[in-house]
């Protein structure tokens, strides 16, 4: 379990995390009854995509899961996960680990194989090298169903996962069946929306 590492201690880390905070709290979070992907009832929503698709949004995320993946797995070689909630997560996290000066490269796990040519799950899976591990990345961690399905098609197409690293984690159930899998770290979880 990789819960909070040592890194959040970090002043830019910590000054980063606060104003993605504020950000998905303001344009993610709402208090109303939903139905979750999972199937599941909910008296809240956080629509990390509202976030992670807005420039000051993508380059927070970007860059506190870039330094989260630097020490949970500083070997890792590529970072992904199931589209579509992890899509602009990868992205993020591709462009500032170039400016970093390690480079990471972005992949995507589709829910169905692709229709034509190769048929593959993974979109970049051929410049991706099988000898580094990965990092799988997620939006909202509520059953732990997506991450699971994007870890298992990672492992079938030849990649070890590293690690996942999440936005929320909604203390659902999602990061006992995760951490079967591989380590999660969250950056939050319904205790910083919720009193």
């Amino acid at each position: 379990m990789l819960d909070r590492p040592v890194v959040f201690a970090e002043p830019v880390f910590a000054q980063g995390r606060t104003r993605l905070l504020e950000l998905l709290r303001i344009h993610a979070f709402a208090e109303r009854e939903v139905v979750l992907s999972s199937g599941q009832r909910s008296n809240f929503y956080i629509d990390c995509k509202t976030v992670s698709l807005d420039a000051e949004g993508s380059f927070w995320i970007g860059l506190l899961f870039r330094r989260l993946i630097d020490v949970v797995a500083p070997t890792a070689g590529a970072v992904g996960g199931l589209t579509l909630g992890a899509d602009p997560l990868a992205t993020a996290v591709a462009v500032q680990s170039f400016q970093a000066g390690r480079p990471l490269h972005a992949f995507i796990v589709r829910k169905e194989p692709k229709g034509h040519g190769t048929g593959q799950w993974l979109e970049t899976a051929r410049r991706l090298d099988p000898a580094r591990p990965v990092v799988i990345v997620e939006d909202v961690v509520t059953t732990g169903a997506s991450t699971i399905k994007a870890i298992e098609r990672a492992t079938a197409s030849g990649l070890t996962v590293a690690a996942v690293v999440a936005l929320v984690d909604r203390l659902e159930g999602g990061r006992a069946a995760v951490e079967a899998h591989a380590p999660l770290v969250a950056l939050f979880d319904r205790r910083d929306f919720l009193p």
